[in-house]
């Protein structure tokens, strides 16, 4: 079995004359963890969608799962949670567990009665977020941490292989984004889930993540978290535009 999971080739991308990607090289393997950090306008959230086929690089290669791009259909092995997950469903009626199994419907298909392995399927993506209790609530009455499980487990609900996060913990407090990080740490150890994890919390991303991709157009840092620790980290600061915080002190024990 190919450990690739994506694969990525001097990808090149622009919009209109404006650069946002510069050979840009990277591969991830299956039951990797990678935190993609950078700073706004650094072109992760492009980056990602060149992965998933949104967009097309001006040149470079992108393979999924070891098939080129233009080949790959098999895309139910792909969850994805955006930016807006502590919003989700924040005006529609709809429960827990309608929206957790939304996530299944590409592999049943729109219309298809669900079988009982795909009950199943939901019922576990609820008990692997710890939202079994609150499947008859209303998202809209969730709270945003809530509401990012609920995201997570529609995702799951699919059974994917690879799980794109772009920004999924925007607007939520900070006891429930470090209870966020620590779930996905769990779906990746105990379920050998690949993870790509687009974050600002820089201290959140080097403390849970496997891998680190830091990036500014072109990859200026990819290794292991704690070798990045090692780095001189002024010198990295200075691709930053913005000020950002890092911890004195992260525990990268495993």
């Amino acid at each position: 079995m190919n450990s690739r999971v994506v694969s990525l080739l001097q990808v090149n991308f622009s919009y209109q004359q404006e650069p946002v990607l510069a050979g840009v090289s990277l591969e991830v393997n299956r039951g990797d963890f990678l935190g993609l950090i950078g700073p706004n306008g650094a072109g992760k959230t492009t980056l990602l969608q060149i992965m998933v086929g949104l967009l097309a690089p001006k040149s470079g290669q992108v393979e999924l799962f070891g098939q080129p791009l233009a080949e790959f259909k098999d895309w139910v092995k792909l969850g994805y949670v955006s930016q807006r997950a502590a919003q989700l469903e924040s005006g529609f009626p709809a429960t827990v567990a309608e929206v957790v199994a939304a996530g299944r419907f590409a592999r049943v298909g729109l219309g298809r009665k669900f079988s009982p392995a795909d009950r199943d399927a939901v019922n576990w993506a609820l008990e692997m977020v710890g939202l079994q209790d609150y499947r008859q609530r209303a998202v809209s009455h969730l709270s945003g941490g809530q509401k990012q499980r609920v995201a997570i487990g529609r995702a799951l609900a699919g059974q994917p292989e690879l799980m794109i996060l772009d920004e999924p913990a925007v607007g939520v407090d900070p006891a429930a984004r470090e209870r966020f990080y620590h779930l996905l740490a769990d779906l990746n150890k105990e379920l050998g889930l690949t993870l790509i994890l687009v974050s600002h919390d820089i201290g959140a991303v080097v403390a849970h993540a496997i891998n680190i991709v830091w990036l500014n157009r072109r990859i200026i840092f990819h290794g292991p978290a704690r070798d990045m620790l090692q780095q001189n980290m002024l010198e990295l600061y200075g691709y930053y535009e913005l000020p950002c915080t890092f911890p004195r002190q992260v525990n990268l024990l495993r």
